[in-house]
């Protein structure tokens, strides 16, 4: 597998890093060396996950994690993981492709405890960095547990993501696991505007906040009236048990 790392140390240091470049760069080695590696990829909802995997399972094996303790309320948390099952359902319909789907545990409390003190934060300081770390750990860990080669995030598809601060979250907690991590900047090349093309074409629900309760307030957001929404949305569905045939199994049991 490729360090991303070992990229990095022959780049100019004094020269923003083109992430988007980095990971176009090992997709290069992965066809040269005939691999098809597999990848273990964050998502924090489905719109982020369209264009992500068009382009990636065009060269890798994915399996999409939904990792998102910071949603609130709970059922607005239901609400983005069903739609991203489905995306997911629909996309390997529409494509031939076999990407796969894994949900983690929702543990709200974990997200509170960890950005305890920084509730009044700005969107994208400090309280967002500690978000992508706690995200990008869990997504490390459990890439080693199932023994991916590659994990990474969608993440840096918004606009309203910071990339450098995301892919060097990614590159530091890759320090800590067996694993590699896999560089992007997945807004370049347009691919903002084609997961909006695509939201349109899978009939994607757009979400009007990050997730985060604290960022929610801050712009004001109706959160009451979102509850309704996705109490609405969610009515008739089955979260464990729709779409089940895009479940992550090893052996035949569900991850």
């Amino acid at each position: 597998m490729i360090d991303v790392e070992e990229i990095l140390a022959k780049m100019n240091p004094n020269q923003k890093t083109n992430y988007d470049r980095v990971m176009q760069q090992m997709v290069k080695v992965w066809q040269k060396e005939e691999q098809r590696p597999t990848v273990l990829m964050h998502v924090c909802c489905a719109p982020c996950g369209t264009y992500t995997l068009e382009y990636l399972s065009q060269y890798a094996d994915v399996t999409i994690y939904f990792a998102n303790s910071n949603i609130h309320p709970k059922i607005e948390y239901e609400r983005r993981a069903y739609e991203t099952k489905r995306f997911v359902h629909e996309f390997n319909a529409n494509t031939g492709y076999h990407v796969q789907f894994i949900e983690a545990p929702y543990e709200p409390n974990e997200y509170k405890k960890l950005t305890r003190g920084l509730e009044q934060e700005p969107e994208g300081g400090d309280r967002c960095k500690v978000c992508y770390d706690y995200r990008l750990d869990k997504t490390a860990d459990k890439a080693v547990e199932l023994g991916f080669d590659y994990f990474g995030s969608a993440l840096t598809i918004s606009p309203h993501k910071n990339s450098q601060v995301i892919n060097s979250i990614g590159i530091d907690v890759q320090k800590l696991y067996a694993t590699h991590y896999l560089p992007s900047d997945l807004k370049k090349n347009q691919g903002y505007l084609r997961s909006v093309e695509m939201s349109e074409e899978y009939d994607i629900y757009r979400q009007c906040y990050c997730g985060c309760v604290y960022a929610a307030q801050a712009q004001g957001i109706d959160l009451v009236q979102i509850k309704k929404d996705a109490t609405a949305f969610m009515e008739n569905k089955d979260l464990m048990h729709d779409y089940s045939n895009v479940v992550f199994r090893v052996d035949g049991v569900e991850i």
